[in-house]
């Protein structure tokens, strides 16, 4: 028996890939996959995904997220920027700059680590439900909140180091709901997901990263106004479209908006309960499956339409520092 849970919850894959795993989905990212990967690389040309990490300008899009300062490093209380070296060494020539930046994590182009969301639920059958995480992780024990930036908080499993451990690079699917649906805010359910991937001829096999372009991040390049309500969004609320996520066998779902999904617009109190966000609570907390937002995609995307291809090499490791929740990403796509 798992010593964290008795249940878990209905639809989750916890304890299948081991009663310790905190990999989740990663685990099918194999070195075959890795291999079926580099034969996507035909021409050699390199992409980044990546925004500029100070987009969204305007105050960005989400309210506990603020964009990076940069600031120089100090020496003896002096900016250590333009800093002449023959200040201390007589005849030196060199001129140095050192600086620092300070940014909230998932502020931009991101991954998400499996401790960003978790869920209430009883997962110990003691009749009260608790803050838990994929695989039966525990908030307390196991992600723990900092007190004054110490290093003891953070998430001592389930941080975004797993990830970066595991390399993160594999075989990329662009999904061009863009080209199929434009610019308009429009939710996208099975119906109109599975059209689109039968009339691109896409096809979606275990250990495959999805990528989901709808032009959001693009546009977010051009406008100040951090909440345009605009371009297609999943639609979590939908159960077959829930269902394909996860029998597809992805490893990681990847989109150019904030969020993946339909954020809530409004908090409202819930009839029954139930997560906010579905596809989150699906993904980060049931399957172990990481999220990619606000992703560059656009030029990609066209180049793929253009070579009438949708496959690709993906390199996206997130920065491997302990504890953290999420991580800025710099994703590569070589074709």
């Amino acid at each position: 028996m798992n010593p964290r849970w008795i249940r878990r919850p209905p639809g989750s894959n916890w304890g299948e890939f081991g009663a310790d795993d905190q990999k989740g989905r990663l685990n099918w990212l194999t070195p075959e996959k890795v291999r079926l990967a580099a034969a996507e690389v035909r021409e050699g040309l390199v992409f980044s995904l990546s925004l500029p990490l100070d987009v969204p300008r305007g105050g960005g899009l989400n309210g506990r997220r603020r964009p990076p300062a940069i600031s120089p490093a100090f020496l003896d209380g002096k900016p250590y920027f333009g800093y002449r070296a023959d200040e201390r060494v007589r005849g030196a020539t060199d001129v140095v700059c050192d600086d620092a930046f300070c940014m909230h994590s998932q502020f931009s182009t991101q991954w998400d680590a499996l401790s960003h969301v978790g869920s209430l639920f009883d997962a110990d059958d003691d009749g009260h439900a608790e803050r838990v995480f994929y695989n039966g992780y525990r908030m307390g024990e196991h992600i723990r909140v900092p007190e004054n930036g110490a290093a003891a908080g953070g998430a001592h499993a389930l941080g975004i180091e797993v990830m970066a451990q595991a390399g993160m690079q594999g075989r990329g699917v662009m999904v061009d709901l863009r080209r199929r649906f434009g610019d308009e805010r429009r939710k996208i359910g099975y119906d109109d997901w599975m059209r689109t991937l039968e009339a691109d001829g896409i096809e979606v096999e275990r250990g495959d990263i999805v990528c989901v372009h709808t032009g959001f991040a693009d546009r977010l390049l051009t406008s100040d106004n951090a909440s345009l309500n605009i371009c297609c969004v999943l639609d979590g609320d939908d159960v077959q479209l829930r269902r394909w996520i996860d029998e597809s066998g992805l490893v990681a779902l990847v989109a150019d908006n904030h969020a993946v999904e339909e954020r809530p617009q409004q908090l409202a109190d819930r009839d029954s309960p139930g997560a906010m966000m579905p596809l989150h609570e699906l993904c980060l907390f049931k399957l172990g499956i990481h999220l990619g937002e606000l992703w560059h995609l656009t030029p990609l995307a066209a180049w793929l339409v253009h070579n009438k291809r949708f496959r690709f090499l993906l390199t996206a490791p997130p920065l491997h520092l302990r504890g953290l929740v999420g991580s800025p990403v710099n994703p590569i796509a070589t074709v």
